[in-house]
């Protein structure tokens, strides 16, 4: 059964993260949301921060939005004020009830205590929890995606290896180890040198 997550913004904030979250959605590895309140807080933190210029984020949230209309939750707020986890973060919970959602994924797992979230029946996962779940339930799905993802870079040039070592080790340290130990890369990289690999997709 395919997983339906809620990513809460701080998991939009990486790039490489989003990136390898977003690839795995297009390769149908999970079904993602967000609302329009989480884009604004991860558009707004990334400018605050200076990881983005304000030019440069809204093309990139714009390019996200384009990409994935589907992703769009609308119609929970009614739920907010039920929710019992921490206040600013009621309306995550909110858009993963209303969406039918099995799982967020967030950084701050500390906001979603078991007891708000168990009455719906909804985990809370660490990216590197929720990137291992994909790598386990498909290996070679998510080896594939990861390819692509590394073939589209060029600031700097990664291998895919490299790319799972040294970028998504950061914020996924268990899900690295599992990926760079498992040959499930070797394998897709050499699909992807004879031609059998599915087609490319943006960099956000």
């Amino acid at each position: 059964m395919v997983r339906i997550a809620v990513l809460d913004a701080n998991v939009l904030w990486p790039q490489y993260l989003r990136d390898a979250l977003l690839t795995a959605a297009e390769y149908d590895l999970y079904r993602g949301h967000w609302t329009d309140a989480i884009l604004d807080e991860a558009r707004t933190s990334l400018i605050r921060e200076g990881r983005l210029t304000a030019e440069r984020a809204e093309w990139t949230f714009g390019e996200m939005r384009r990409g994935f209309p589907h992703f769009l939750v609308t119609g929970y707020e009614r739920l907010i004020p039920l929710m019992m986890n921490d206040e600013k973060d009621r309306h995550v919970l909110a858009a993963a009830v209303h969406a039918g959602a099995d799982t967020i994924v967030t950084f701050n797992t500390k906001d979603f205590p078991l007891t708000s979230c168990e009455p719906y029946a909804i985990d809370i996962d660490t990216p590197d929890d929720f990137l291992m779940d994909l790598w386990v339930s498909n290996p070679s799905t998510m080896a594939r995606a990861l390819v692509r993802m590394a073939n589209r870079l060029n600031k700097p040039p990664l291998t895919v290896q490299r790319l799972v070592a040294d970028v998504l080790g950061g914020p996924a340290p268990a899900f690295a180890k599992l990926a760079l130990s498992s040959g499930a890369l070797e394998i897709a990289v050499q699909t992807d040198r004879d031609g059998m690999s599915g087609s490319d997709f943006p960099l956000f």
